[in-house]
């Protein structure tokens, strides 16, 4: 049986608690039975793994190659300036990634939402990680919820639980009983983490706590979900390799025709390897690297914090869905304001 659907009074038996909450000592021992109220984190990528990971572009691959290449056709020089502009390219996108997650951890910090809880039966504030299974939290218009839970006390109480249904509108909460399979959004005698009180007040049990949350569900969903390449990064791999097949058929046509003519064969060779170098665009990922920093530099000055170079491409895709659906909630909506009739109005 859900949560949802059982009886107040089976919850606070479940959960040694009571309409003055819990004491500090059952509090601790739930926390202990039940878990933290923490969503737990993915393991953390060290520097020298960020570090690697930004080789992992075809194109990158592509001027490893060439720079090898060039090595053993002893041009020190064209391997240096590729080796450089690699390197490059790595540190300033392992800069943007590490920087990105520092300000993200010190904005988790200043964020860290607090709760209003009952405590041996009296009104304490305490932080987000401490509440309990059992616990019963005050909520009014404005707060934040911090754990999934049961409402034991309900006075025109909406919250808006857009971050889990989508849904923009707010919902009334009541304390009716439920029977039967009910969808989250018709869960009316229950409060999520992750969503805000918009109107009322009232008084909720807490029912999961951390990872047994809705929103904690929806974390490990995306913690277990397999990285997937940016649409800029599968556009580039997908010139690469263009670009690499027409490069190899332009060299296997110079080869043919210089061994036509009568050249010798290593001469030929060498001569066909060192035009499939010239041509590959060594500066290309350092362009698109040196660009996306900029426009990243650029939201930050918006107060928007991109993790990785390569999102930034996204908002511009979402840019465009925008002005679109604006177009066309604009285009086609139309308001009668005047209705004329002979020479009477209404």
């Amino acid at each position: 049986m859900k949560q949802y659907q059982k009886k107040l009074d089976q919850l606070y038996t479940e959960f040694s608690s009571g309409e003055n909450g819990l004491s500090t000592e059952q509090a601790v021992k739930n926390c202990e039975k039940f878990g933290r109220n923490v969503i737990t984190e993915g393991k953390k990528k060290s520097i020298p793994v960020i570090f690697l990971e930004q080789y992992k572009d075809f194109l990158v691959l592509i001027l490893i190659i060439a720079a090898i290449v060039s090595a053993f056709m002893k041009d020190v020089e064209s391997c240096a300036v590729i080796l450089v502009v690699i390197t490059m390219n790595a540190i300033l996108g392992t800069v943007q990634t590490v920087k990105a997650e520092k300000s993200l951890t010190n904005l988790k910090k200043l964020s860290a939402p607090t709760a209003k809880a009952l405590r041996n039966g009296e009104k304490v504030i305490i932080p987000s990680e401490e509440i309990a299974v059992g616990d019963i939290l005050l909520i009014e218009a404005g707060d934040q919820i911090c754990a999934d839970g049961r409402l034991v006390e309900c006075a025109s109480v909406q919250v808006n639980e857009s971050a889990l249904t989508g849904e923009s509108v707010n919902i009334d909460k009541d304390m009716s009983d439920i029977e039967g399979e009910k969808p989250l959004a018709e869960r009316a005698n229950m409060v999520y983490s992750g969503s805000f009180v918009t109107y009322g007040r009232g008084k909720m049990l807490v029912t999961e706590v951390g990872m047994d949350t809705e929103v904690g569900k929806i974390a490990s969903l995306i913690q277990n979900a397999s990285e997937r390449k940016t649409p800029l990064q599968n556009t580039l791999d997908e010139f690469g390799k263009k670009l690499s097949i027409a490069i190899l058929i332009v060299c296997a046509v110079v080869f043919g025709l210089s061994m036509l003519r009568g050249g010798e064969l290593m001469d030929s060779f060498m001569f066909a390897i060192a035009l499939a170098v010239a041509a590959i665009p060594e500066a290309l990922s350092s362009i698109v690297t040196i660009v996306l920093s900029f426009g990243t530099q650029k939201m930050s000055k918006e107060n928007a914090i991109i993790r990785k170079l390569q999102g930034g491409f996204f908002f511009a895709d979402i840019s465009n869905d925008i002005d679109h659906q604006i177009s066309e909630m604009f285009c086609f909506r139309s308001d009668i304001v005047k209705i004329f009739r002979g020479t009477g109005k209404f």
